[in-house]
């Protein structure tokens, strides 16, 4: 594993939210990563993290979540890893955000910020797990 990367692993349960936070301020300070890069970072990984565990397992028994950061020249790669059940979020279809309120319908909200937050996704289904790819452009004024 490369110095610069930073993984941590996450229990199945929406508690671990905090976690989430507090791994992403560390790795934010360690790489001098800018307040507003760190927020769209955890706002994308906290509602992928949140679908994951409300959706992704069938079963009461534990599991585990895998999130590696790494720090690559203009970008930041994000990769999530689970053992929940098959899903592509890039082929979820993103919501209709210009009805009211009112007539929207429930769900894909999540998914559709992590696409508007990220610069590029990949999705792949590899040893039985969910392999989430993620990258973030840091421009050098947020540094």
């Amino acid at each position: 594993m490369a110095k610069n990367t930073y993984s941590f692993e996450l229990k199945s349960d929406l508690s671990e939210l905090d976690r989430l936070c507090q791994n992403l301020e560390t790795f934010g300070q360690k790489f001098g990563l800018s307040k507003k890069l760190i927020f769209e970072i955890n706002l994308a990984l906290d509602e992928l993290f949140t679908n994951i565990i409300s959706y992704g397992f069938q079963d009461d028994e534990e599991h585990l979540v895998r999130i590696t950061l790494t720090p690559e020249n203009d970008q930041l790669c994000l990769c999530i890893e689970d053992d929940g059940k098959p899903f592509n979020p890039i082929e979820f279809e993103s919501p209709d955000v210009s009805c009211s309120v009112e007539k929207c319908k429930i769900g894909g909200l999540g998914i559709h910020i992590m696409k508007k937050l990220m610069d590029e996704i990949c999705y792949e289904r590899c040893e039985d797990k969910n392999v989430l790819n993620l990258k973030k452009k840091i421009s050098s004024e947020e540094t």
